[in-house]
């Protein structure tokens, strides 16, 4: 980039091959030969709370008055218009600004020769605020992962040692009763390894869509059967069909996942009948695509949650659980192509619809 301060707003020329500096989403600053700042773009005016006039054509070490995390001077430590003149910059890391802002800094050492004398300085700098998200976000992640795994481990534990110390002393329908539930919660550990590993490929783009026919409604009436069966009153669903249903190309266990997270929530955390629809849709595409809706008689979800409902650790009012369920229901509708929304139902409760495209067959290697 040919920086010089005639141009734009920030310093660097308003046309010419590039990107204009205000429109990168980085802060940049560019020192000239003497040390003199050049180029002070809109983003390194908004991180740094100082506007481009006051910055431009001042010397650098005063615009950027940066202290390591020790408040050590940033400039005087790494010497860039001194020192080795085979450097050719400085990799990210955590500096702070006046009043102890945290900011991450990077330089690039420009030079006409190897070994020459520094020509351009270019900073370029980034809030942390997003990371510093992140970091809340995984140190949430372990904490509530170790939660849940201390309560079923410890059952677990507990009913082995003592089956194991003191097996002649119980009857058989004892032992029957405490290996029911360390199987219980094995299944429970299971599943929460699984919630991560989905989160994981979540977060990461890489999660996998098999794509196979799916019978959405066959599907629909297995988790229903599959709750009827644990004891709920087979008149607390309706199954509202609307025909003829596009052919649904879409991962099977995957769709399975989604529709047992959304109707273990509706029997678990709303109230009355469950109602369950499915009806040919068109997608925001404009594509052939599949509806589905899953309401309850209950409270509902509160106006100002629904925006949170699919972040991770989302729970309601007595909602137990890790509150990773729909963060990766969202996930999985969304690698395919679909998209899923939740609003109040005409009962009062909650209403989550998701639509899918008609999708594509799998490639076949």
């Amino acid at each position: 980039m040919d920086v010089r301060t005639s141009g734009g707003q920030g310093g660097a020329p308003a046309d010419g091959p590039g990107p204009h500096p205000d429109e990168l989403p980085d802060g940049l600053v560019v020192a000239d030969a003497r040390g003199l700042v050049v180029c002070f773009n809109a983003a390194a005016a908004r991180i740094t709370a100082t506007p481009p006039a006051r910055a431009l054509g001042r010397p650098l070490e005063q615009v950027l008055p940066l202290e390591d995390l020790e408040g050590r001077r940033w400039w005087r430590l790494t010497d860039p218009y001194g020192g080795l003149a085979i450097r050719t910059g400085q990799p990210e890391r955590n500096l702070l600004l006046p009043g102890g802002r945290e900011v991450l800094v990077s330089a690039r050492y420009v030079r006409a020769r190897p070994a020459g004398p520094l020509q351009r300085l270019v900073v370029s700098l980034r809030g942390t605020e997003a990371r510093r998200r992140t970091e809340r976000s995984h140190a949430e992640l372990i904490a509530t992962v170790a939660h849940e795994l201390r309560s079923p481990l410890t059952s677990v534990k507990g009913f082995t040692a003592t089956l194991l110390a003191k097996w002649e002393r119980f009857t058989d329908d004892q032992k029957r009763l405490m290996l029911e539930t360390v199987e219980a919660d094995a299944d429970r550990v299971t599943r929460l390894i699984a919630e991560l590993l989905d989160i994981s490929r979540i977060d990461s783009g890489r999660l996998e869509v098999r794509r196979r026919p799916v019978d959405l409604v066959a599907a629909v009436d297995r988790h229903v059967r599959a709750h009827i069966a644990a004891g709920q009153p087979q008149d607390r669903f309706v199954r509202r069909i609307t025909g003829p249903l596009p052919k649904l190309w879409a991962d099977p266990d995957k769709i399975d996942q989604v529709l047992g997270n959304l109707l273990e929530n509706a029997v678990r955390h709303g109230a009355g009948t469950v109602t369950i629809e499915v009806a040919p849709t068109r997608t925001k595409a404009g594509d052939e695509g599949t509806a589905v809706t899953v309401s309850d008689e209950g409270p509902g979800i509160p106006e100002e949650s629904m925006s949170r409902v699919f972040t991770r650790f989302w729970r309601g009012s007595k909602r137990g659980g890790t509150g990773l369920g729909l963060y990766i229901v969202k996930g999985i509708v969304e690698a395919h192509g679909g998209a899923i929304t939740v609003g109040r139902s005409p009962a009062g409760g909650a209403e989550f619809r998701f639509t899918l495209p008609v999708g594509t067959p799998a490639v076949l290697a």
